[in-house]
């Protein structure tokens, strides 16, 4: 993934963090902000809260981009740009990608759903 399309200053996180809305789920919690480029931006983090150790979190790091990936069409779908922060849960230590996956479709629906209902002003 191109520099360009990730989140890497703690001021871009916190801009999501306190702007953006809120999607909760089993595996992740996902943050959306309307994005200032033009193009959808990925940040992940995977804290000691959910493992000290630090293979845990690369592996679950590792399986939030991958499933950001496999979904480029389905974001490609939105007519907004998002910055999109996604937060690791400990429940994701104990599957493989299709689940995680599967959530992270299901989340793109919701906004979808919801960027349609809400108009302009719903994410800032």
């Amino acid at each position: 993934m191109p520099k360009t399309e990730r989140l890497r200053k703690p001021r871009e996180f916190r801009r999501v963090y306190d702007g953006g809305r809120r999607f909760d789920g089993r595996f992740m919690t996902v943050f959306i902000k309307r994005s200032e480029t033009s193009f959808q931006r990925l940040g992940i983090t995977a804290s000691r809260k959910l493992s000290t150790k630090a293979h845990d979190r690369n592996r679950c790091k590792r399986l939030l981009r991958e499933a950001f990936r496999l979904s480029r069409a389905e974001l490609s779908g939105l007519e907004t740009k998002f910055d999109w922060v996604l937060n690791a849960r400990r429940s994701l230590l104990q599957v493989r990608l299709d689940r995680p996956l599967a959530e992270f479709r299901q989340i793109i629906e919701k906004v979808k759903i919801f960027e349609s209902q809400k108009g302009e002003n719903t994410f800032k």
